[in-house]
């Protein structure tokens, strides 16, 4: 699927990861970001940055300094806009005139169940800042005389996530949707997870791509197998969680002890969240249901359905 286990790449550094792509990993490693966010340079003369990163002036410095004299940014693309992926966008479409492309601010492409959950803590990690140059659409052409780039919209990590398929090559820059290292935290309100559930079935239905280069971790070898593992991983993740309610199990902070009983404590915020996630989505389905509006104190309980 991936080398992630032999993954350990310099940050800072461009590397030649394929024909006309390159690589340099951002000085931002965490239990979330694994080694760093991965920028890509897309290109022979006229570049695509896809994910510039986080805004860190060493980062900034690497990307223009990767640069040749016959090189120039024409385009700046975004698969989503955490702290991690974004911020340094701005800056380098000041200093290269290049526009920033993306699907739209950071509340864009949210779910409308999301958008009414008005009392839920969130926002871990966004970048409130964030407006692209140009918002692009679900399979939208970029392209020149060097790459051709289709967006395509799939939302669930973020609701204004983009994955990039690189047309013609069979790749897909897959930002922090599919990953080989983790799971994708699916964090509401910003994140939706029968929304990511749809994008992992979207993506199915493609015809099978040869790698996924995403957002953090090694490339993906094996898209298929790694897409599939997702999907069953939530299933079972959706199951454990009934069998938590089941008992008597009924807040959020009582099923993540259950579920997540040997997890890092450095992971427990994260893993609330994607427990949250969970009971939104069975909420949604008429599985599971709260007596109150949705937060993060609320007690579920199991529908007949469920």
């Amino acid at each position: 699927m991936s080398n992630n286990s032999n993954f350990n790449p310099p940050s800072g550094i461009s590397e030649d990861i394929y024909p006309n792509l390159k690589r340099i990993i951002a000085p931002n490693p965490s239990p979330m970001t694994f080694w760093g966010t991965n920028t890509y340079i897309l290109g022979t003369n006229e570049l695509a940055i896809i994910d510039p990163g986080p805004a860190v002036q060493s980062h900034f410095d690497a990307i223009m300094s990767s640069l040749n004299n016959n090189q120039s940014i024409s385009h700046i693309l975004i698969t989503h806009s955490h702290i991690d992926h974004s911020p340094l966008a701005k800056k380098l479409s000041e200093r290269t005139s290049a526009p920033i492309l993306a699907f739209g601010e950071s509340s864009a492409g949210k779910s409308a169940i999301m958008t009414n959950l008005k009392n839920l803590d969130g926002g871990e990690g966004i970048d409130y800042d964030f407006k692209p140059d140009v918002t692009l659409n679900d399979n939208q052409i970029l392209k020149n005389k060097e790459w051709c780039i289709k967006s395509l919209h799939t939302p669930g990590h973020m609701g204004n996530h983009l994955c990039f398929s690189w047309e013609g090559e069979n790749i897909l820059f897959s930002g922090d949707l599919v990953m080989g290292w983790a799971t994708s935290m699916v964090s509401p309100p910003d994140g939706d997870l029968t929304d990511f559930m749809n994008s992992i079935k979207s993506l199915q239905l493609r015809s099978p791509d040869k790698l996924f280069f995403p957002g953090h971790g090694a490339p993906i070898e094996n898209p298929s197998l790694r897409l599939q593992e997702l999907y069953e991983h939530r299933k079972k993740r959706e199951g454990e969680i009934l069998s938590a309610l089941e008992t008597g199990l009924a807040t959020i902070s009582e099923i993540t002890e259950s579920v997540y009983a040997d997890l890092d404590k450095r992971l427990i915020i994260a893993a609330k969240r994607n427990v949250l996630a969970h009971l939104i989505d069975l909420t949604s389905r008429r599985i599971c249901v709260v007596s109150e509006e949705i937060t993060t104190n609320s007690r579920f309980t199991l529908t007949s359905k469920g």
